[in-house]
């Protein structure tokens, strides 16, 4: 898949005379999969069981259930439980906070930093919370 950058998006978004022609040349990279759709994809992609993923993430399997069926809407904090939990990319936890109608991760805040840095290094959500915890940060849980 070609990857463009969100300012490469923008650029082609402002140049273009037809949107019927920017969506159409940059359909593979634009969102259509809802919640439940994405977080089924990255499940059936890690191999990952939902109780499991539930448990992970310090959720029960029916606040999961609401989340996947779009009786409930996550806060961003557990979606990002979700991410550590998951064990996401960068790129997925981004586009999982985007589809939920999140503010994405962003570096120059001190606690998303935190955050960002336990998905990167693939942190436990208790190893994250401890971070978070010892920075004097809310932790996820």
């Amino acid at each position: 898949m070609n990857r463009r950058s969100t300012g490469d998006l923008t650029q082609a978004l402002m140049d273009t005379a037809d949107l019927n022609e920017y969506l159409s040349e940059n359909d593979a990279l634009l969102l259509h999969d809802g919640v439940a759709e994405l977080l089924n994809d990255l499940c059936m992609r890690k191999r990952l069981a939902k109780a499991s993923l539930a448990r992970e993430a310090g959720m029960s399997e029916v606040y999961l259930h609401q989340i996947i069926s779009g009786r409930r809407r996550p806060s961003r904090d557990r979606v990002l439980c979700l991410c550590v939990a998951m064990g996401a990319t960068l790129d997925e936890a981004q586009a999982l906070l985007r589809q939920c109608g999140c503010a994405a991760l962003y570096p120059k805040d001190r606690r998303d930093a935190i955050i960002l840095y336990g998905l990167l290094h693939r942190h436990s959500l208790h190893q994250v919370n401890d971070l978070l915890f010892e920075h004097n940060e809310k932790t996820l849980s």
